[in-house]
């Protein structure tokens, strides 16, 4: 009998057998052709890329950083730095504090090991920050928990995963306009897409814009998150009056706002370490039921920038909250960087441990406090000396170690070129960069720059 006709679809079959199963002649070239073809791309994709790291771009200067390179680089012998952000004596040096250098004898002479801390940190340390942040009385102290970090950048880092990893992901967070310039890119790297800025100062007046923060806090989305300057303001050196943090803690409360404080200033802006944290005490005493963190850092209370020794805390509902959050923020500090160091965490622990040293710590705060409030105060009296125009007013209203010039960006630039006085395009200053042998040079400059419009 006659074969079958072989379908379309089995003809098509046998075609495709056929050219997987080619004669030896043919698959040798194929094989050839192909080994030939994938040396040649191998070889072009060395040439035109050695290395995966050359496809990297190079990543923007840092603002502050990039000052500092500008500043060692001029020759100038007039030249001043008021952009870092770390304290110097009156002959412009660093200055390391008598508690400091007292508390480091003690732990050299107890020759303790250098073991891992746990993840959390130095249980003392921790207790300590918390009591000198909420108040040893403080009748929600027990439902706060605590955990080391790596000074306050690291206590931001840990603070917004947390929240990045709790929050519903159309969570906005809010930060101040202007801001420290390190807060948005924390949020970056993490993964927040949803932040915006909030109103906070005013240009025109060199004040707290109170209405327009007001007015945004009310316009936010209720359980936002709000970012706050616990004290001295940085950039600008503006705080809320008492009477408005009162206003201010109504509305985030009535809004069920999270608060997440950064406090890098405590003790130093006035002096007074209870007048520093006024905001926070008051936003977690019993007259409100807010959801409250804050990173808390020693770098520039008690000079210890290169330790990176700091403090998150978050106050919550009950003891079954803190509990599980605690294990929440051990298991995302192992993932970041498995446990903080341990010398800064002893320094700190020593100082607050010792009644002694504590005082002397406090006397510190009030010498270095005192002295940038005297730059302020000079440099300001210099200004009218010269009749330079403009008001003057708010370099004395401002707190903190930095002030908010007012200075355009056109007129920082020509100061840096003219007087090799280097300050962020912002205008803003560290105060704490003044003393008596530059303060009146600054002044000169400023004076010149205002007129030279």
């Amino acid at each position: 009998g006659e074969k079958p006709k072989k379908t379309k679809i089995e003809e098509r079959i046998n075609t495709i057998a056929k050219q997987l199963s080619p004669s030896k002649t043919r698959g040798k070239n194929l094989k050839q052709q192909k080994v030939t073809t994938t040396t040649t791309t191998m070889e072009e994709e060395r040439v035109e890329n050695k290395s995966v790291f050359d496809r990297v771009e190079e990543a923007p200067a840092d603002s502050i950083l990039g000052l500092k390179t500008k500043y060692l680089a001029d020759i100038n012998p007039e030249k001043v730095n008021l952009g870092i952000g770390a304290y110097r004596d009156e002959n412009g040096k660093p200055y390391k504090l008598k508690c400091v250098k007292e508390a480091e004898e003690i732990i050299v002479e107890e020759n303790l090991p250098k073991e891992y801390l746990p993840q959390q940190g130095h249980e003392g340390f921790i207790s300590k920050c918390i009591d000198l942040l909420y108040g040893s009385n403080h009748p929600k102290k027990e439902n706060v928990v605590g955990v080391q970090t790596l000074s306050g950048t690291g206590g931001l880092c840990v603070g917004l995963n947390l929240l990045h990893e709790i929050l519903p992901l159309d969570t906005t967070f809010y930060v101040p306009e202007p801001t420290w310039g390190n807060h948005y890119q924390v949020m970056r790297r993490i993964g927040i897409t949803q932040r915006k800025s909030y109103r906070y100062y005013n240009p025109k007046t060199i004040s707290l814009d109170f209405e327009g923060m007001m007015d945004d806090l009310e316009k936010m989305q209720n359980q936002s998150v709000v970012l706050l300057h616990l004290c001295a303001h940085n950039p600008t050196g503006v705080d809320p009056t008492i009477e408005q943090w009162k206003q201010i803690a109504e509305k985030i409360n009535k809004k069920g706002h999270i608060v997440f404080f950064d406090n890098a200033y405590q003790g130093f802006a006035s002096g007074d370490l209870e007048r520093d944290a006024y905001a926070i005490r008051l936003f977690t005493s019993t007259t409100y039921d807010m959801d409250v963190l804050c990173a808390q850092s020693f770098a520039k209370n008690l000079g210890l920038y290169g330790e990176r020794i700091g403090c998150l805390s978050v106050l919550c509902k009950s003891q079954e909250v803190k509990a599980k959050l605690k294990t929440r923020l051990k298991l995302i500090i192992r993932e970041l960087y498995s446990s903080p160091p341990l010398h800064g965490a002893r320094i700190v622990n020593e100082i607050l441990s010792s009644e002694k040293l504590t005082n002397i710590w406090k006397e510190e705060m009030v010498i270095m406090s005192r002295r940038i409030n005297k730059m302020r105060h000079v440099l300001k009296s210099e200004l009218e000396r010269l009749n330079t125009p403009g008001n003057w007013d708010h370099i004395t209203s401002q707190i903190g170690m930095f002030t908010f010039t007012g200075l355009t960006a056109a007129q920082v630039e020509k100061i840096v070129k003219k007087f090799s006085i280097y300050m962020l395009s912002n205008g803003r200053i560290s105060v704490a960069g003044l003393n008596e042998s530059n303060v009146r040079y600054v002044a000169k400059a400023i004076d010149y720059v205002v007129r030279d419009q």
